[in-house]
């Protein structure tokens, strides 16, 4: 894949009906243009990285709970999406519904400076909102409507 796919996406948005059709389901979620590039003009195996480190961050934290804790898989996957965001078909409603759905990887670099954002400011009031959330995708999805992602 090209290094400016994003680019090329973006270009092709308004002559190219499944292009055009394929950003739309993603700017519904609310991803902007500067998204798109961000993640798009990446090199392939950057962004597969990414998703794997996110990945070992998840399992980490679900063996935790799992072994430490002594949670149920039920449990400690529930947990897992309460502190994480969950990346990928924003129709895939498989494992999840509703605002509890699958982000648009587009959104990574947003929520990874709205986390950063969030835990320096009120860190007691962020993890306070985090467990009132029924997952960590459902509060970002409150807060893009809000304007704060």
């Amino acid at each position: 894949m090209p290094t400016n796919l994003g680019d090329i996406l973006l270009e092709k948005e308004s002559t190219h009906h499944e292009t055009k059709s394929m950003l739309a389901k993603r700017r519904k979620d609310g991803v902007r243009d500067e998204n798109i590039r961000w993640w798009m003009n990446r090199h392939e195996l950057d962004r597969k990285m990414m998703i794997k480190v996110d990945d070992i961050s998840k399992l980490a934290l679900f063996t935790k709970l799992r072994e430490q804790d002594r949670l149920s898989e039920e449990e400690a996957a529930r947990e897992v999406k309460r502190y994480f965001p969950i990346f990928g078909d924003t129709n895939d409603t498989s494992t999840s519904h509703g605002d509890d759905r699958p982000l648009p990887f587009e959104f990574k670099d947003r929520i990874n400076v709205y986390i950063q954002k969030r835990s320096q400011t009120d860190p007691a009031k962020y993890k306070k909102e985090i467990s009132e959330s029924s997952s960590f995708n459902a509060l970002i999805r409150k807060e893009v409507k809000a304007g704060n992602v």
